[in-house]
């Protein structure tokens, strides 16, 4: 059998490079920015809860 050439997996559909490339257009933000605004978003939400639940 012959080895193919390249080393590029046929399965990736062009994923890997997409990836691979960094575009310093982006917009960049930290995980740790992400999981802050999420706990802030829960602490709200779960506050509103408290304030605004119906008590039968």
């Amino acid at each position: 059998m012959a080895k193919k050439q390249g080393g590029r997996l046929l399965s990736s559909a062009g994923l890997v490079n997409y990836y691979e490339s960094e575009d310093r257009r982006a917009i960049h933000i930290s995980p740790i920015t992400i999981m802050a605004v999420a706990a802030v978003i829960g602490i709200i939400t779960l506050i509103f809860n408290i304030l605004f639940s119906t008590s039968a």
